[in-house]
């Protein structure tokens, strides 16, 4: 991997600005917690552990700013908790900043400094994750395998590395990957603007197909695994990830294709038992009705324009974490491995 997309600056976080790639690599200076929380609203970061590890240093920067005891805080955690619905790592990583903040309030410890080194150990953990899962995820792959993938889950949404995208690039070191196909991922184009910059930056061999283009490359004989990310997995192993994942799902089901999900164990939601009480986040019409200034859905027509889906843990063939393959049932193996030790 050779960019890296969450900078921290000691006084200040610079993200690489998502919404302006491929056509500009550029960053966004935050200053702020609430520049952070507009970052993250506005989807110049995304991607559910990017998503978690900018809240964490939104925090710091409160810190920085002044707040200096639990009442100073809680604006800062409700504005960033209010920020995305769907991605459960935002809360995972808001509430072990909780827990940080609450015991640097009892010692002499420099809050801002003690914020700032779980921040930096929620990054860091991040990357060392998706690495973990790169490992155990790669041998999943066959030689030569030619993988499709949708939206964008590598380093862009991650601390480094990349979940999906994270096992692509461990099979591709490994010569298990010839080619990956990714998704253009309508409306927001994760798979056509960043995925397919991430993998054509690193040297990795990608094509971009229309969404709807999937299952004409799966009858082709074309695609030997698809492999996706996810923003939240339900205790009984129900994928919360991009709108349109699970029509990929399906289309691996009626192919006989394997549909890997990779998701570090900060993904994992015990306390939601199933899909169907994920919340999914609605995204602002302007995204189906105008491209640019360009509008192209009539006035006054409604759209649907759901940021996520569910998909059915019955269609997933394994998920993966940093501590290895979960094969279903998932229910037992998902408790496991989040109560497994940390990598």
């Amino acid at each position: 991997m050779s960019f890296t997309p969450i900078l921290w600056r000691g006084d200040a976080l610079d993200l690489l600005e998502q919404r302006r790639l491929p056509a500009e690599e550029t960053y966004v200076r935050c200053h702020t917690w609430t520049e952070a929380a507009d970052a993250i609203r506005d989807m110049v970061v995304r991607g559910a552990p990017a998503i978690g590890i900018t809240a964490a240093w939104g925090l710091v920067l409160a810190a920085q700013a002044g707040a200096r005891n639990a009442a100073d805080f809680e604006p800062v955690f409700a504005g960033l908790a209010a920020t995305r619905p769907t991605a459960v790592n935002l809360f995972w990583a808001l509430e072990r900043m909780r827990k940080r903040l609450h015991s640097a309030l009892n010692t002499p410890e420099s809050l801002s400094k003690a914020l700032e080194a779980e921040a930096w150990a929620i990054q860091d953990e991040d990357r060392a994750m998706c690495e973990a899962m790169g490992a155990h995820g790669a041998p999943l792959l066959p030689l030569g395998a030619r993988v499709l993938t949708h939206c964008n889950a590598g380093a862009l949404a991650t601390g480094g590395h990349g979940t999906a995208l994270g096992v692509i690039r461990s099979a591709f070191a490994q010569g298990r990957v010839a080619h990956v196909y990714a998704d253009e991922t309508r409306p927001y184009l994760q798979g056509a603007r960043l995925t397919a910059w991430e993998l054509h930056h690193d040297g990795i061999p990608v094509t971009v197909l229309p969404d709807n283009a999937a299952g004409a490359l799966m009858r082709l004989g074309r695609v030997d695994a698809a492999i996706v990310g996810t923003d939240r997995i339900a205790a009984n192993g129900d994928v919360a990830n991009k709108i349109g994942t699970y029509t990929v799902a399906l289309l691996c089901k009626a192919h006989g294709i394997p549909f890997y999900v990779a998701g570090p164990t900060s993904t994992v939601d015990l306390a939601t038992p199933t899909g169907d009480a994920i919340p999914i986040e609605q995204r602002p019409a302007g995204e189906l009705t105008h491209l640019g200034n360009r509008q192209l859905v009539p006035e006054g027509v409604p759209v649907f324009n759901p940021g996520f889906d569910i998909t059915p843990a019955e269609l997933v063939t394994a998920i993966i974490t940093e501590h290895g393959i979960i094969r279903p049932p998932f229910g037992p193996g998902l408790a496991a491995h989040v109560r497994g030790p940390r990598v």
